[in-house]
């Protein structure tokens, strides 16, 4: 696999850190920096070795300044995106005129993305550097937890290009926030500050910007240096999934499957006696080869 071109992926200890790598473009978004991304999560998940991942921008200017807009009109007409063209150059339009909405061109980039975040199976942070606008701030949206430089500056903008929110947005960001904190940020598509946003709980902190890395840093060793990887990674899609359970009874059959299961592996055994002999736990479960799924919607693709 050739190395990636539009970001930066570096191990500090067991942590990844993802920066976007565009800085003269403001680490403006495109479909392959997308590919690189999905491609950097897979390399994650797949190495016990990885704890947690970050994502922070190249530069102090910019987290990402949004969709790349150098094809100008064209920007979100994929239809006359060359990078958006299939291999095998079908188009989404029928013969008739009609549009086929399942063809896979027709698929949301910015949406690629945050299901594969979503999906991931590790703690997913943003250290947000600067600017992050459109699909800048919708990317972090699936993250577990955002932190920001008290430079940073937040845009729902899609009204003011013309478009409507994007990459699953307005699921996740009533969700974070409330519906009508959403609905003012979106319809407006005023830019705000980093203290707004923590004050509304889209971010949990802010930070000087030479301060904002190294916050993240100790907050992905918090969250995972004394608990279970595997048990991470499965009360991660547990909690996310059942914010949009219809019932409680559903979160209480995933949580019976996980018991279960989990009981019978070596974790839990080393977890109990390691408390008991009061020393530190030494999990071995791995994530990449045995991690229990159990989920309800297992056989719905959509919850992945």
């Amino acid at each position: 696999m050739a190395p990636p071109e539009q970001i930066k992926v570096e191990r500090s200890g067991n942590i990844l850190l993802i920066t976007l790598h565009r800085p003269d473009a403001m680490n403006a978004f495109t479909t392959q920096m997308k590919d690189e991304l999905v491609a950097a999560l897979d390399e994650a998940d797949g190495d016990d070795a990885v704890r947690a991942v970050i994502f922070t921008g190249d530069g102090t200017r910019a987290y990402c300044a949004g969709a790349d807009l150098s094809a100008g009109a064209a920007t979100f007409d994929y239809d006359k995106r060359r990078d958006k063209a299939p291999a095998d150059g079908s188009s989404p339009t029928r013969s008739d005129g009609s549009i086929d909405y399942a063809h896979p061109m027709v698929r949301d980039s910015g949406g690629v993305l945050t299901s594969r975040i979503f999906a991931a199976k590790k703690p997913v942070i943003g250290a947000i550097n600067g600017a992050a606008v459109g699909i800048g701030v919708t990317m972090t949206l699936p993250m577990d937890m955002r932190l920001a430089s008290d430079n940073a500056r937040f845009g729902f903008v899609f009204a003011r290009r013309g478009i409507v929110p994007e990459a699953a947005s307005s699921w996740y960001l009533p969700r974070l926030v409330g519906l009508p904190r959403a609905l003012d940020w979106c319809m407006s598509g005023r830019i705000f500050d980093a203290a707004e946003a923590r004050d509304a709980g889209l971010v949990q902190s802010v930070h000087a910007p030479g301060e904002l890395v190294d916050a993240a840093m100790a907050l992905a060793t918090k969250l995972t240096e004394a608990s279970s990887p595997v048990s991470i990674a499965a009360t991660r899609h547990m909690l996310w999934r059942m914010a949009g359970a219809p019932h409680p009874n559903v979160a209480h059959r995933w949580d019976s499957r996980m018991i279960y299961a989990r009981g019978r592996m070596a974790d839990a055994r080393e977890g109990v006696v390691s408390f008991l002999e009061k020393r530190p736990a030494q999990f071995t479960d791995s994530v990449a080869d045995a991690y229990p799924h159990f989920s309800p919607f297992d056989d719905d693709p959509d919850y992945g």
